[in-house]
C-alpha cells in the first residue's frame, strides 16, 4: 500500500523519483546512525544479557555475510517466501508487487483497489489485537522483572536513551544539511517554522495526523503548493527515519538480551529490512512495532521478545513519530 499511494509516478516525472531517492537515502543514514549508537551502548556494556532458568543458553546468531543478504534479499519461489515467513522476501514482493500496479495504469485499478481494501481490514484486526495487547504486555513484563530483577527498567530506561539520542543527531546533522544543501534555508530558521508540525506529531505520535500542519509549516518555509502537497502525504507513508533507528536500536538490544553477536553481515541485513519496512510502515500510532517485528524475524530474533519493549513503545513511538 506504500508504494501504491505514490500514485501515478508518469504525472509527478523527476520531483516523485528524486523524492524517493532521497527518503531511502535519508532512511539508509537513519539505519546506520541506530546501528551505530547501539553498538555504542551495547559494548560499553549497557544493553544487558537475560538470564535464563536452568543454567540454559541462548542459541548463537547465524553467520551471514553480505554476498549471502544480498543474494537472500530476492525469492526463487514466491509462495515459499509466505510459508517460510522470510519477511525480507515477503518486502521485496510487495514492492514489485505495489510497482506493477502502478505500472499497470487504469489497468492495475482493480488490484490497487483490492490492496486498498485488504489494507484496511487488517489494519482493523491489528488494532483489535493490539487492543488486547497490554494483557500480555503485563504478564511479560511481570516475568521479566521477577527473573530478572528491578535492574532490566533500568536497562529500558537505557535504550530508550539511545534512540533518543539517535533521533536526535540524525534530525540536527541530516534534516540541518538537507535544509542548507537543497533549500538555502539555515538549520534554525527551519526547526523554528517546522516546530508546530514536530511538537504535534510527538504528542500525537500519528504521521498521518500531522500532514495538514506539515503542509502548513512547509509553506512558510517556502516551499511550493503543489510540490509540498505531492511529497509530505508520500514521506508520511514512505519516509520513516525515526522508525529505522527505532528498528536498528531494538534489534541490538533485543539480540544481546538473547545472547547474539551480530556479525558485519548481519548488521546489513539490519539497514537493508529496516529501510526496506519502514518504506511500508503506516503513518499511524504504534505501527513502528509490527515492523519491528518484521525485522527480527529476519534476524533470527525470537520475535516474542518485542515484549520487553513493547510497555514502553509509547515513549520510543513519540520521538520516532517526531522525527518522521
Amino acid at each position: 500500500d506504500g508504494i501504491i499511494s505514490m500514485g501515478d509516478m508518469k504525472k509527478v516525472g523527476s520531483v516523485g523519483w528524486k523524492t524517493v531517492a532521497y527518503f531511502l537515502v535519508t532512511t539508509a543514514a537513519a539505519c546506520v546512525i541506530g546501528l551505530v549508537f547501539a553498538n555504542l551502548f551495547n559494548n560499553a556494556g549497557w544493553f544487558p544479557t537475560l538470564a535464563l532458568e536452568d543454567g540454559a543458553v541462548w542459541d548463537k546468531a547465524t553467520s551471514a555475510n553480505f554476498m549471502d543478504t544480498l543474494v537472500a534479499i530476492f525469492p526463487s519461489n514466491m509462495w515459499k517466501s509466505f510459508t517460510d515467513a522470510n519477511m525480507l522476501q515477503v518486502i521485496v514482493i510487495a514492492l514489485m508487487f505495489g510497482g506493477g500496479i502502478l505500472a499497470a495504469g487504469e489497468k492495475g485499478k482493480l488490484a490497487k483497489d483490492l490492496v486498498s481494501t485488504l489494507y484496511a481490514v487488517i489494519e482493523r484486526v491489528m488494532a483489535f489485537i493490539i487492543a488486547l495487547s497490554p494483557i500480555g504486555v503485563f504478564t511479560m513484563m511481570a516475568w521479566v522483572v521477577a527473573t530478572q530483577g528491578p535492574e532490566i527498567l533500568g536497562s529500558l530506561a537505557v535504550v530508550l536513551g539511545c534512540a533518543y539520542l539517535g533521533y536526535i543527531v540524525h534530525a540536527v546533522l541530516c534534516y540541518s544539511f538537507s535544509a542548507k544543501a537543497f533549500a538555502g534555508i539555515s538549520p534554525f530558521t527551519f526547526f523554528e517554522k517546522a516546530s508546530p508540525a514536530m511538537i504535534f506529531a510527538f504528542t500525537s505520535t500519528s504521521s498521518a495526523a500531522t500532514i495538514p500542519l506539515s503542509k502548513e509549516c512547509a509553506d512558510e518555509l517556502g516551499a511550493e503548493g503543489d510540490v509540498s502537497s505531492f511529497v509530505i502525504p508520500l514521506g508520511a507513508t514512505i519516509n520513516m527515519d525515526g522508525t529505522a533507528i527505532y528498528q536498528c536500536v531494538a534489534t541490538i538490544f533485543l539480540a544481546t538480551c538473547c545472547g547474539m553477536t551480530l556479525t558485519l553481515g548481519q548488521m546489513v541485513t539490519i539497514v537493508v529490512t529496516a529501510t526496506l519496512a519502514s518504506i511500508g510502515t503506516a503513518g499511524t500510532p504504534g505501527a513502528g512495532m509490527i515492523m519491528l517485528a518484521m525485522v527480527l524475524e529476519a534476524m533470527n530474533i525470537p520475535v516474542d521478545m518485542i515484549m520487553i519493549i513493547y510497555g514502553i513503545d509509547r515513549l520510543f513511538d513519540m520521538g520516532r513519530t517526531c522525527l518522521n
